[in-house]
């Protein structure tokens, strides 16, 4: 919940100064905050953190004790709301919150009906009472875990905007600063300025060819474009655009009009989100949108049912939409690498037809078991998610087509008992890892000796179950047949103590004795 420092340098070193919110020390490897390089001897030893000393040349003013005091004041909101986070625990995963909103909707409802319901009777019914408490507390877990959810979003946003006042302050208490800068300097803006009328020009001229003439593919790569007109929405005779490599904030929401598209590339831009209308683009079959700055993907996206590649790596998504693989399931690409992604849906089951998943360098904490669902997968890399990847569930073995596998730079002690089944696996990376089984010889050895002997400790495993059972089923024959003995004795001895008893009755009451002499 620190404010990381690559995307918030000035907040971060402020806040590691605050005299109650110290970072503590940890082990963890964390892939956007590495461990400070060791010193050499020969170094003088500073009392600075390491990832600071490059702001702190840049920014000298830093050293002010009374500019680090009116920063300090400017951020006790981020600290209050860090506080109660961590008391209050990590952001819940995605899927959960979309579970717990319509969860939360189908409860409503049914206390909605409930009330209408007691209105129009005149009795109180107890038991209508205790569902009602019950559904209530239900209610209020659910909520509780929504507003968790926006707590954590609400600070996300607090962040960015206590690093922008930050700025302010920091120009502000500038000494002697410059308010305009050098005369070259001014050139360079004026020649920046030019740029963009220049391309503003070319953008237009593009934009009217294509519309007088039906053009199908436009390359708009490398312009420096800072935002997209709106006509281009117009364009429906498009097939393939490309926008990558400029400055693109947004995409417009006029793209649902692109209704033949099916190649959108906005890779290498500064994008934070994409449009809902993305999700109208019915016919798109290709998506690139690497290296932005995305959080998330919008849940239209799972719209774009003709979809067969999707690129979205290096950005900063911590989740994939919820429903994403229902929909999606002509698939066959998907490329999430180089994010902070937690958990995958439960729904990515779903794309039956996904043949490529990359998602190394993420946060990843597991795998759902619907990941057996994929038949068709053939390369799955899971590498460097470091401390948080520690095992895998046993539905791999279910990928009958994987041929390539990387769990590399995990913390992974046992691979599952299926993975035996691999039988089309020819390429696996399970390097640094603290593997415990296989054993480190019997991976030194390679792919073919791993595949052996998880095979064996499956077919031993088999073996072993079926013999348990067996003399589960023996013990449970034996007490059946003692059973059967306890009745048939019990049965015979009623039936030896009846016979004894008429056999006693008939001497009692022998004719031959009444008989009259």
């Amino acid at each position: 919940m620190d404010p990381n420092p690559k995307n918030f340098p000035i907040l971060s070193y402020v806040m590691t100064r605050l005299p109650t919110m110290k970072r503590p020390p940890t082990a963890d490897f964390d892939i956007e905050q590495p461990p400070p390089t060791p010193v050499s001897p020969s170094k003088p030893i500073s009392n600075k953190p390491e990832p600071y000393f490059e702001l702190t040349e840049r920014m000298p003013h830093l050293a002010d004790p009374h500019l680090l005091a009116s920063m300090h004041a400017a951020v006790a909101d981020v600290s209050q709301t860090r506080s109660l986070l961590k008391t209050l625990g990590e952001r819940p995963d995605h899927e959960a919150v979309d579970i717990a909103k319509a969860t939360l909707a189908e409860i409503n409802a049914m206390l909605s009906n409930q009330l209408d319901e007691i209105s129009l009777s005149d009795k109180v019914d107890p038991e209508d009472e205790k569902r009602k408490k019950a559904f209530e507390r239900e209610r209020q877990m659910h909520k509780a875990l929504i507003s968790l959810d926006q707590m954590h979003e609400s600070y996300d946003k607090l962040l960015s905007d206590a690093e922008k006042r930050l700025e302010k302050i920091y120009e502000s208490a500038k000494i002697g600063g410059r308010k305009s800068g050098p005369a070259g300097d001014e050139w360079s803006s004026d020649q920046g300025a030019a740029v963009v009328d220049d391309v503003k020009e070319e953008v237009v001229a593009i934009l009217t060819d294509a519309l007088s003439n039906g053009a199908q593919t436009i390359d708009l790569s490398e312009r420096r474009l800072p935002f997209l007109p709106e006509a281009f929405g117009k364009i429906r005779t498009l097939v393939c655009l490309n926008l990558s490599s400029n400055q693109l904030q947004v995409i417009p929401d006029s793209v649902a009009g692109l209704e033949n598209l099916e190649e959108l590339n906005v890779s290498s831009n500064i994008l934070d989100s994409l449009p809902d209308s993305i999700g109208c683009l019915f016919k798109l079959k290709i998506l690139d949108v690497s290296s932005n700055k995305l959080d998330s993907l919008p849940d239209s996206i799972a719209h774009c049912r003709s979809l067969l590649e999707l690129d979205a790596s290096f950005n900063k998504l911590t989740y994939l939409p919820t429903k994403i693989g229902h929909e999606l399931v002509k698939l066959k690409k998907l490329s999430i690498p180089l994010n902070k992604v937690r958990n995958l849906p439960t729904s990515i089951g779903e794309m039956v037809s996904l043949q490529f998943l990359d998602a190394h360098f993420n946060e990843l904490r597991g795998l759902p078991k619907s990941i057996g669902k994929l038949s068709n997968l053939e390369v799955l890399n899971l590498g460097s998610n470091f401390s948080d990847l520690r095992e895998l569930p046993d539905t791999i073995g279910d990928l009958t087509s994987l041929r390539e596998l990387d769990v590399s730079n995990n913390q992974i002690q046992e691979l599952p008992l299926t993975f035996g089944r691999l039988d089309m696996l020819t390429k696996l990376n399970i390097d640094q890892n603290p593997l415990v089984i296989p054993p480190k010889q019997v991976v030194e050895e390679g792919i073919g000796a791993v595949k052996v002997y998880m095979a064996q400790r499956w077919f031993d495993t088999l073996v072993e179950e079926q013999e348990k059972s067996r003399r589960e089923q023996d013990a449970l024959a034996q007490a059946s047949w003692l059973s059967r003995s306890t009745t048939w004795l019990a049965g015979a001895v009623v039936g030896a103590a009846g016979t004894v008893s008429l056999l006693m009755a008939g001497e009692n009451d022998d004719p031959y004795l009444d008989e009259e002499r």
